[in-house]
């Protein structure tokens, strides 16, 4: 067998698609989307040294429907990568490698994350009055 001739590694085309897989791949995602909310944070922190008028413009930024919506999914994005990275740290300890625990520590991850994102949004709105 020459080596042209030895099948290719796996990949998303040989695999079904499953759940542990895409909450892998959501892992991934989410770190990066917590990188590019920091982007923002640190603006908006500079915004506020830089002055009132810097401030205000990004407050309005992300106060807008836009700005509202990104938060949203970044404070989505951290609890969820906040709960699998949990998980994962149960899988470095040897613990949940089985397929039943595993899925049922992923659908724990889901419910966990959306839990705590409306309750922090919803936290949000009870202290600030509504948005």
């Amino acid at each position: 067998m020459t080596a042209h001739d030895r099948p290719l590694s796996p990949h998303l085309q040989i695999y079904r698609w499953h759940l542990l897989m895409t909450m892998s791949i959501l892992h991934r995602a989410s770190g990066v989307f917590l990188a590019l909310g920091t982007v923002v944070l640190v603006a908006w922190l500079l915004a506020l040294a830089a002055g009132p008028e810097s401030y205000a413009r990004m407050t309005a930024v992300i106060g807008s429907a836009p700005g509202l919506v990104f938060l949203f999914g970044w404070s989505a994005a951290l609890f969820y990568h906040l709960c699998n990275g949990i998980r994962h740290l149960f899988w470095d300890a040897g613990q949940g490698y089985e397929l039943p625990a595993a899925y049922a520590s992923g659908y724990g991850v889901l419910v966990a994350t959306v839990i705590l994102t409306l309750a922090a949004w919803g936290g949000a709105c009870l202290i600030l009055g509504g948005v």
